[in-house]
């Protein structure tokens, strides 16, 4: 029987990261990495699986039954895809609650999974740096992790009237409830609902449904009402001491998790054709305790790498790509194989990145080749090069030769390099 070829297509909702696009990924990795660790964060890990009740408890059940690749495993365990790492830090650091130093300061830049309709921003799989302080039940914490989310912005070229930095705390949320007579199990519902309502045509009719037609427009109009707190105008003070100068305070933010319990924001793109919100986090007091030992002060944020490279792309901030390889060496002779390949391990051995063309195509071909992959500097190596011992650099961007003898290719292309 004829086999059907298999499909070239990935996953919906899924990357593939060919070369080009794996450099960007990179690229937001290391400054995510540079700034974490500047702020004396350490990074940490953990398994992509989790115990479905982990998310179950301490997050919501919507979250598990609508948003997550949850499955029965060969064990008749309940196993879920993490779709967010807190809940997994919160679990690691209860475990070894005794024995880590605090304040800890840890971050993790890794991938995650939630099954939603793949749309600009997001998609069914990403990857998220996630930043939290534990130990910290101050002001000073909270600004910490918004200024390290400002930063990292600013590493990559963002100028602060590119983003907006929106606060609010969950504690004016939580007074407004006691004032509008919401009933605590409704809570977290009318809360997520809030968190989604700019995205929600049938926004009114929903929350009215849930809390009643008397409760609705009440609930609404104290939201509105209430602008600030004595402890958002020192958060703010001190930011701006960080300086930090784009923060807003804007009570409808409440962030959709059930597990905040005071401060949260929301980071907005301020560019017309992206105007949205990008990533965020909050402050969880509560969280370590559901583990059974004693109640730990906590607070994070993540952020995304979906919508960050949008952010970049709509602010022209993409870098343009930049392959590994410093050098090629391109065969005139096949002869001269063995050779080129002893130079180039001996040009690696001076960390001076080679590789080593195989193809046997004509030289110009070679050099076109290189040049599409935008290597920069290229060696043709035939006889010649191998009896002599002296090998012409050419500079494919500027065009510039130099004929050079082996000991001295690399100091030369360290200085060309910069």
């Amino acid at each position: 029987m004829k086999k059907e070829k298999l499909s070239t297509e990935s996953y919906k909702g899924v990357r593939d990261f060919y070369p080009e696009d794996q450099f960007l990924q990179r690229y937001m990795f290391e400054h995510m990495e540079r700034v974490c660790e500047l702020y004396g964060y350490e990074e940490y890990n953990a398994s992509i699986f989790e115990n479905a009740d982990l998310y179950r408890s301490k997050t919501s059940d919507e979250i598990v039954n609508e948003q997550t690749y949850t499955f029965i495993d060969r064990g008749e365990r309940e196993v879920t895809l993490r779709p967010e790492m807190t809940p997994t830090f919160a679990r690691m650091v209860a475990a070894r609650a005794r024995e880590i130093p605090m304040p800890a300061r840890w971050y993790s830049i890794q991938n995650f999974f939630r099954y939603e309709r793949p749309q600009r921003g997001r998609l069914r799989e990403f990857w998220q740096l996630n930043a939290d302080i534990v130990g910290v039940a101050g002001v000073e914490a909270d600004a910490e992790v918004i200024s390290m989310a400002h930063a990292i912005l600013r590493s990559m070229g963002a100028e602060e009237r590119d983003f907006e930095i929106r606060v609010s705390d969950r504690r004016i949320l939580d007074s407004i409830y006691n004032q509008t007579d919401v009933e605590e199990a409704l809570r977290s519902q009318v809360t997520r609902l809030l968190d989604r309502r700019e995205k929600l045509e049938d926004f009114d009719a929903q929350l009215t449904q849930l809390v009643g037609e008397e409760r609705a427009p009440k609930l609404k109009e104290q939201i509105e009402y209430t602008t600030s707190s004595a402890y958002l105008e020192e958060l703010r003070i001190m930011l701006e001491q960080l300086g930090v100068r784009n923060m807003v305070v804007d009570t409808s933010i409440t962030r959709g998790f059930d597990y905040y319990t005071g401060m949260v924001f929301e980071v907005f793109d301020t560019a017309p054709d992206n105007r949205r919100s990008m990533f965020g986090g909050g402050r969880y007091d509560n969280l370590l305790s559901l583990f059974g030992g004693e109640k730990i002060p906590a607070v994070g944020f993540a952020m995304g790498d979906v919508t960050a490279r949008d952010f970049l792309e709509t602010h022209n901030l993409l870098p343009d790509y930049a392959p590994a390889t410093e050098l090629m060496l391109c065969i005139v002779e096949k002869d001269a194989t063995s050779h080129a390949m002893r130079l180039a391990q001996d040009l690696r051995r001076e960390d001076i990145t080679v590789a080593v063309n195989f193809s046997g195509k004509r030289i110009g071909d070679q050099i076109r080749q290189a040049d599409k992959m935008r290597v920069p500097f290229v060696i043709a190596i035939g006889a010649k090069e191998r009896d002599s011992g002296r090998y012409t650099i050419k500079n494919l961007a500027s065009g510039n030769e130099i004929t050079l003898p082996a000991d001295r290719i690399a100091e030369h292309l360290f200085s060309s390099l910069g």
